[in-house]
């Protein structure tokens, strides 16, 4: 977990820097689907069928969240999040949605909490519009399959364009928009190959293949563009790459 690691240590870099008080409190809760991204998102978004699960950390009067396959509830103090094992998946949502609301709370990150409504909807299409303004209509890897943004993406680039990856055995194999979901495991590689960017989900943070695909893409010398609120904080400390247009 190098890059998660990484962000650790500039985390509480910045922490010592502020003068934040270690003692305070962070509080950390699994969220309804409804709760997390509003009553209109529809079936199609994993988190509505339960198979991810936002978890909410508040840090004084500021949240952050995190998407993740593993949910749990923690309350404790700073220092105990910053002694917390990062080989395990749970402690890794946990320590990630943390360290959002905390950099929130710092001013340090924005976009923490996701969004709702219809702007899941409106994801999509402004992602695309913002990769064609700043790449062109590039062949684009779409890595963590979100409905919106593949379908924004296919729209937007026509479906020859765009390749899509994914760890849930449900998706991979499957056809939707005229794309082929591809195994994020085995068929990344040829992919990365192929594509002359990559999108990747936020949460590749927590479900531990985030140093690989960063590993891949730099090795191909690509461009490698991650979205969604999860990968917030540690976008502002490393200074990755990110978009997520509509985030709170």
């Amino acid at each position: 977990m190098a890059m998660l690691e990484q962000a650790r240590q500039a985390f509480m870099a910045l922490c010592s820097e502020r003068g934040v008080h270690l003692a305070t409190e962070v509080r950390v809760r699994p969220l309804m689907a409804d709760e997390a991204v509003g009553t209109k998102a529809g079936p199609e978004f994993a988190i509505k069928r339960g198979k991810e699960v936002v978890i909410e950390a508040t840090f004084k009067n500021s949240r952050g969240q995190a998407f993740t396959d593993c949910p749990s509830r923690w309350e404790g103090t700073l220092t105990g999040l910053l002694s917390l094992d990062l080989t395990n998946v749970r402690n890794r949502a946990v320590f990630v949605a943390a360290m959002n609301a905390v950099l929130r709370s710092l001013g340090a990150a924005g976009g923490t909490v996701h969004c709702r409504d219809d702007d899941l909807a409106r994801c999509g299409e402004a992602i695309a519009r913002e990769i064609e303004k700043r790449f062109g209509k590039k062949r684009t890897c779409l890595i963590g399959l979100q409905p919106a943004i593949l379908k924004g993406l296919a729209f937007g680039f026509g479906c020859g364009r765009i390749a899509a990856v994914d760890l849930n055995p449900d998706n991979i194999g499957t056809w939707k928009l005229g794309v082929r979901i591809c195994d994020g495991v085995t068929e990344l590689p040829e992919l990365v190959e192929a594509c002359d960017l990559g999108l990747a989900t936020g949460s590749t943070l927590i479900n531990g293949t985030i140093d690989e695909i960063m590993a891949r893409f730099a090795a191909a010398k690509k461009p490698l563009v991650f979205y969604g609120n999860t990968i917030a904080g540690a976008a502002a400390l490393l200074g990755l790459d990110r978009i997520c247009p509509f985030g709170q």
